[in-house]
């Protein structure tokens, strides 16, 4: 990874940074959403500063695809007074009948106010928010039973805010994805870079690819060792990151016009392996 900082901040994002603080008013709590395997490089410190002491839900979505022991870490974490965590998959809906039950629960003094000005029944209203690609349309669409909200698997294709009711009892008000203005932690552009925050062509896929080799290399060797066929530790501790992407490049037989490895096709395949949890179920964040 180049060691400059990393800076996307497209001209919508700082409008989504507005509407939040306009319409926060108007919700009675937030839902966040995270990537279960990037909990802390997925979790913008802005929508905290924006969103203040509103009860919260936070989402570790995709948690199908992380170390469901570094989930459980970081579920205890992220959970307060305040804030109920809740891991989920919002394309099975795992965990998404969880929700409306915590949300009444945060919020439970004003539905008593609600019922005590006989408005019994009143929907919830809150406020969805999280980086790009990282599941809110997924979300509404499963709770709704339907394509309410335009879902693709890339950054940046909500562009505008939209309230959707729900058969859950809440209104969910859909955001657009917010990123920091800049990266000042090398680590976490890498890693919003790996699992797709980012879109791909902002970065070099092999620079991408030789990031993930680091991460699989000091908190996931077994998992590596065993996808890519290596097994001798050793001919591989003195490698560099790159070299390592090379030598998995050998082992799968990506190779060119004298025996030159094909290193963007190993890291195309690499990073998608890993997207797909085809290595194994792994967390690039610790704790």
């Amino acid at each position: 990874m180049p060691s400059q900082n990393i800076q996307w901040f497209p001209g919508h994002m700082a409008k989504t940074r507005r509407m939040i603080t306009e319409n926060l008013k108007n919700v009675d709590a937030v839902i966040e959403i995270l990537d279960a395997r990037i909990p802390q490089s997925s979790r913008n410190p802005e929508i905290s500063k924006l969103t203040g002491d509103k009860p919260k839900i936070v989402l570790m979505n995709k948690s199908s695809l992380a170390d469901p022991e570094m989930t459980s870490r970081w579920l205890a974490k992220y959970t307060n007074d305040n804030t109920v965590c809740i891991e989920c998959d919002c394309i099975t809906g795992q965990g998404l009948n969880k929700i409306a039950p915590a949300l009444k629960k945060l919020c439970h003094e004003k539905l008593e106010r609600y019922e005590s000005k006989g408005m019994t029944g009143r929907m919830l209203k809150t406020m969805v928010l999280g980086i790009p690609n990282v599941g809110k349309s997924s979300l509404i669409n499963k709770i709704c039973g339907g394509k309410r909200a335009k879902v693709e698997n890339r950054p940046g294709v909500t562009l505008d805010k939209q309230w959707v009711a729900t058969n859950i009892g809440i209104m969910l008000l859909d955001m657009p994805g917010i990123l920091w203005p800049k990266f000042e932690d090398k680590i976490i552009g890498e890693n919003l870079a790996i699992t797709g925050a980012i879109k791909d062509d902002i970065l070099d896929i092999e620079t991408i690819a030789t990031a993930l080799c680091a991460r699989l290399r000091k908190h996931y060797p077994e998992l590596m060792e065993a996808r890519y066929k290596i097994s001798d530790r050793s001919s591989y501790e003195e490698l560099n990151d790159y070299e390592l992407l090379e030598l998995i490049g050998r082992k799968r037989g990506f190779l060119i016009s004298g025996g030159e490895i094909d290193t963007e096709r190993t890291a195309n395949m690499l990073i998608d392996e890993f997207r797909a949890a085809k290595i194994g179920r792994m967390t690039l964040d610790e704790i």
